[in-house]
C-alpha cells in the first residue's frame, strides 16, 4: 500500500483492551446498539465494545434524533450525529469545493494541534517514567519495576489509540461532508414515497393478516401429521419387535431340520445295507444261471447222440423226440421251481428283516415301557388272564400295524416332545391376541389415512382447478398482447379426471403458424410464450421482486417494444431487476445500473437514475 501510495491499515493490539468496560445501554423508540447488528468473532468482543461504544443505529426521521452525548448513524451510513459536531455542504467529485475544503483542514490543523499537545505531554511523562525505570533498574525492584513497565504499557496504548483515534476523526471528517447532500434530496423524495406506499401497505398488512390465518390452519395440520407420523413409528417399532420374534422361530424349525437330517441319514445306512443283501441274492442268481448254462451242454451232447442214432433207429429218433419233451418239460419244470425258489428266498428275507425289526421296535418299545412307565412287557403278557390272552389272539395283525404306522406319522408330524408347550402357546396366545388388536388399529388407521388422503386430494385437486383456471386466463391475455388479438393459445390437462397427476399441454399458435411441437417456434416466440406462461402465474401470485437475465436477447425490436411495454405496466405492483445489452430496454428503465473497470481487476458500479434526469 505505500508502494501504491494508496490504501489504509489500522491495527489494535487486542490485550490493551482487555480492562475496558462499555458503559449502559439506553433504550431508544427508534434506535438500537450498534453491536446488536454487527457479527464477529467471539475474541474481539473487547475491541468491538471499545469502538462502537455509544454508538446507536436510528430509524425514522433524521430531524427527531435526540441530541445527547450518544452517536446516532442511519441505516444507509449518509447521516452521522455526534455530540457538539456538525455535517452538510455539498462534494462533488474532487471532495468539494475551495471553501469546504479550506474549512476542513482548519478544523484538521486546529485537531493535529491538540493531538500533538497531548502527543508531547504523553512523551514527556514517558521520558519521566523511562527515569524512573532507569533509576529502579539501578535500585533492582521488581515490583517498581513491573509497576513502571505495566504504566508504560498503557502509556503506549493510549498513544496508540490516540494516534488511531486521530486518523479516524480524519477519515470520518472527510466521510461524513460527502454525505449531507444527498440526504437532503432524497428526503423530500423519500416523504413523496411514503405517502405513496402507505395504502399500499395497508393492503399489505391485510393480506399478511389473511397469510398469518392461512399459517395457523397449515400448522395446525402439521401437529395433526406429526402425532400420526409418531403412532406410526411406534407401530413400526412392534412389528419390528415381531419380526424379531418371528426369526428366532426360523431359528428353531431350522434345528428341527437338522435334527430330520440326521435322522434320514441313519435311514440311509438302513438302505445301504439293504443294498448289500441284495447283492448277494445277485449273486445267487448268477449261480443258478450258470448250472443252466451247464445243462445246455449237456443237451448239445444229447443232439449228438441224436444224429448218430437217427441214422440207425427211426424208433430210437421218436423215443429221442418224446424224451426231448420230458427234458423240456422238466427243464420248464426246473425253472419254475428256480423261480418260486428265488421268491421264497426274497420272502425269507423280507420276513427275516420284518422279523429282526420288530424285535428291534418290541425291545424298543419294552425299554421305553420301562423307563417312562415303569412297565416290564414281559410280566404283564405273564400276568394275563387267559380272556385277555384270547383278545390278543383275536386282534388283526394288519390292523394294528396300519393302526401304529398311523400312530407314528402323527407323532412324527407333531414332532419331539417339547416340555415348554403349555408356555410357549401361552405365550404365542398373547402374542397373537396382541397382533390382532394392533391389526384392527393398523386397519382403522390405514381407512381414517385413506379417508384423510381423499379429502387432501379433493382439495389440493379443486385449489388446483381454480388457479389452473385462472392462470389459464391470464396466459390468454397476456399471450394476445404479447402476440396478436387473433392467435391462439390454451393451457389443458391431458388427464382432466386426475388433475393432480396430469402433464399440462400448452398451445401456442402464433398468426400463420400451425407448430406441432415447440420446436417448430423461432426462439423469439418461443421467449415470450415463456414470459406470457410466466406473467400468467405470475398474476395470480405476485412477487415484490423479479429478475430477469437477458431475455430480450433473442427478440427483434417490435417483440422488445411488446416486452417492455408489458414490463412497464406490471412494474406498478412490482420491482423488476433486468439484466440486458439491448438499448431499447435500457430506455424504458427508471434506474441504470452500470459495471465499469476503471484499473485491471478492479470493478466500479455507476448508477444513473433516469427519472431525474426526466
Amino acid at each position: 500500500m505505500s508502494d501504491a501510495s494508496k490504501g489504509k491499515a489500522n491495527f489494535f493490539i487486542l490485550d490493551s483492551f482487555e480492562k475496558f468496560s462499555a458503559s449502559d445501554i439506553q433504550m431508544y423508540s427508534n434506535a438500537f446498539p450498534a453491536t446488536q447488528i454487527i457479527e464477529f468473532d467471539p475474541k474481539y468482543n473487547k475491541l468491538m465494545a471499545f469502538i462502537l461504544d455509544k454508538v446507536y443505529v436510528y430509524e425514522g426521521d433524521i430531524r427527531n434524533i435526540p441530541a445527547d452525548e450518544n452517536t446516532f448513524i442511519t441505516k444507509s451510513g449518509k447521516v452521522t450525529r455526534r455530540r457538539f459536531s456538525l455535517s452538510g455542504g455539498s462534494v462533488g467529485l474532487f471532495e468539494g469545493k475551495k471553501i469546504g475544503r479550506a474549512k476542513n483542514l482548519e478544523k484538521l490543523e486546529k485537531e493535529i494541534k491538540e493531538f500533538t499537545k497531548k502527543v508531547e505531554d504523553i512523551r514527556h511523562s514517558l521520558i519521566d517514567r523511562q527515569r524512573e525505570l532507569e533509576r529502579l533498574r539501578n535500585n533492582t525492584l521488581k515490583q517498581q519495576i513491573e509497576e513502571a513497565q505495566n504504566a508504560i504499557k498503557l502509556v503506549n496504548d493510549e498513544f496508540i489509540s490516540v494516534r488511531t483515534k486521530q486518523e479516524q476523526f480524519s477519515n470520518m471528517l472527510n466521510s461524513a461532508d460527502l454525505r449531507k447532500e444527498d440526504i437532503i434530496e432524497k428526503i423530500e423524495t423519500l416523504n413523496q414515497e411514503l405517502l405513496d406506499l402507505r395504502p399500499k401497505a395497508e393492503q399489505a398488512q391485510l393480506v399478511s393478516g389473511q397469510q398469518d390465518e392461512k399459517l395457523k390452519l397449515i400448522t395446525s395440520e402439521l401437529n395433526i401429521q406429526n402425532e400420526f407420523l409418531s403412532q406410526k413409528s411406534s407401530t413400526y417399532n412392534e412389528q419390528n419387535i415381531l419380526f424379531h420374534q418371528q426369526e428366532n422361530r426360523v431359528k428353531s424349525v431350522e434345528q428341527e431340520m437338522r435334527f430330520k437330517q440326521e435322522s434320514m441319514e441313519q435311514s440311509s445306512l438302513r438302505v445301504e445295507t439293504n443294498s448289500e443283501e441284495l447283492k448277494k441274492n445277485d449273486d445267487e442268481i448268477r449261480t443258478i444261471i450258470e448250472t443252466t448254462q451247464s445243462n445246455d451242454e449237456e443237451l448239445i451232447g444229447m443232439y449228438a447222440e441224436k444224429d448218430e442214432m437217427e441214422k440207425g433207429l427211426g424208433e430210437a429218433e421218436k423215443e429221442y423226440y418224446s424224451g426231448r419233451g420230458e427234458i423240456d418239460q422238466f427243464e420248464k419244470d426246473l425253472r419254475e421251481i428256480q423261480h418260486q425258489r428265488q421268491n421264497i428266498d426274497t420272502l425269507l428275507m423280507e420276513l427275516q428283516n420284518q422279523l429282526n425289526e420288530s424285535k428291534i421296535q418290541l425291545n424298543s418299545v419294552k425299554e421305553r415301557l420301562s423307563v417312562e412307565f415303569n412297565i416290564d412287557l414281559d410280566t404283564v403278557l405273564s400276568q394275563a388272564t387267559p380272556e385277555e390272552a384270547e383278545q390278543l389272539a383275536l386282534f388283526d395283525e394288519e390292523k394294528l400295524r396300519a393302526d401304529v404306522t398311523k400312530i407314528r406319522e402323527k407323532l412324527d408330524n407333531m414332532g419331539p416332545i417339547n416340555p415348554m408347550a403349555m408356555e410357549a402357546y401361552t405365550e404365542i396366545k398373547e402374542r397373537n391376541d396382541f397382533i390382532n388388536v394392533q391389526k384392527d388399529d393398523l386397519l382403522k388407521a390405514k381407512e381414517s389415512l385413506f379417508s384423510t388422503i381423499s379429502e387432501i386430494e379433493g382439495v389440493a385437486s379443486e385449489t388446483f382447478m381454480v388457479a389452473f383456471t385462472q392462470i389459464k386466463e391470464h396466459f390468454v391475455r397476456v399471450f394476445r398482447s404479447l402476440f396478436n388479438e387473433g392467435d391462439d393459445c390454451d393451457l389443458k390437462l391431458a388427464d382432466p379426471s386426475k388433475p393432480l397427476e396430469s402433464e399440462i399441454d400448452i398451445i401456442a399458435k402464433p398468426k400463420g403458424k400451425r407448430p406441432l411441437t415447440i420446436n417448430q417456434l423461432s426462439g423469439g416466440e418461443k421467449t415470450l410464450t415463456a414470459t406470457a406462461l410466466l406473467f400468467s402465474m405470475y398474476l395470480l401470485k405476485p412477487a415484490p421482486f423479479c429478475i430477469f437475465d437477458e431475455v430480450d436477447a433473442p427478440l427483434d425490436d417490435a417483440n422488445i417494444d411488446k416486452f417492455n411495454n408489458i414490463i412497464r405496466n406490471f412494474s406498478k405492483d412490482s420491482q423488476f431487476v433486468i439484466v440486458t445489452h439491448n438499448k431499447r430496454t435500457m430506455t424504458t428503465t427508471d434506474v441504470i445500473y452500470g459495471i465499469t473497470m476503471v484499473e485491471k481487476g478492479i470493478s466500479r458500479v455507476v448508477p444513473v437514475d433516469l427519472r431525474e434526469l426526466a
